[in-house]
């Protein structure tokens, strides 16, 4: 496979299950993911923990969709929400997704819901959590 687009560098041998070779050797498999090297996978991570609001959120999750093919569903847990904790935050596998950028993503938003917790209180509205009866 050529690409003009550098590709992410594969992880130590053993250290982990993304898939990056296999996926290289698919004839017609979906690579984008590959495009997300390590110096562009700290600047996802930086946009994600410095979202502005609800909407600035869910921009990121489609663009995130759009150029990697990285699905990020956020939902209130199954009991009660009490702290950040409570928002349920998945990260769809996808091969050539490194096992650690799939638990980066989640804790970057967390963090992020944090600084802003009016962006929870959106999302937590946005699901019928919090409107009057």
């Amino acid at each position: 496979m050529t690409t003009s687009a550098p590709i992410r560098s594969p992880c130590p041998p053993g250290a982990c299950i993304c898939g990056r070779d296999p996926l290289l050797e698919t004839p017609g498999a979906d690579v984008r993911i590959l495009f997300l090297t390590r110096q562009e996978e700290k600047r996802l991570l930086d946009r994600l923990e410095n979202l502005q609001s609800l909407a600035d959120l869910q921009r990121v999750q489609q663009r995130m969709f759009e150029q990697l093919g990285i699905r990020v569903e956020l939902a209130p847990g199954f009991n009660e929400v009490r702290t950040m904790r409570g928002i349920g935050i998945t990260v769809e596998e996808l091969p050539g997704l490194c096992r650690k950028t799939r638990a980066s993503i989640p804790a970057a938003i967390r963090r992020s819901l944090e600084k802003r917790p009016e962006i929870a209180y959106e999302l937590l509205n946005a699901n019928d959590l919090l409107r009057d009866a």
